[in-house]
């Protein structure tokens, strides 16, 4: 296993979030719920902090992108997606936990390749 110089970032959808969703994919989500919702969720890397609030800054500083990327990823439509992006907004719709310690237990190169254009 081999440290490596990021943190996690894992961004949880709340019921705000939940709600739009329903709203705007009608049938094909009744079933979903908010435990469903937040069972698989984005986990980003970022970089290594020593204090937790550091880590909120730089998700603060991208947290528009963040929010289309978790918009899109779900509804393609971007007509559909809420006009309010703001920070504050995005705090409302999603839960960030962070994690400080991310280790490598593959002994293969990471293979990059770029995230959706949201």
């Amino acid at each position: 296993m081999y440290f490596v110089d990021r943190s996690v970032a894992i961004i949880k959808p709340r019921q705000p979030f939940l709600d739009w969703l329903t709203s705007v994919a009608g049938d094909d989500m009744v079933d979903l719920t908010l435990d469903n919702l937040r069972a698989d969720c984005t986990a980003l890397l970022v970089p290594e902090y020593d204090e937790p609030e550091e880590a909120v800054a730089w998700v603060d500083e991208r947290a528009e992108q963040l929010f289309r990327q978790e918009l899109a990823s779900w509804h393609e439509d971007e007509a559909a997606w809420p006009a309010d992006r703001s920070l504050m907004v995005f705090w409302q719709w999603f839960d960030v936990e962070f994690h400080s310690l991310v280790l490598d237990s593959v002994d293969e190169p990471i293979e990059n390749s770029p995230a959706l254009d949201a």
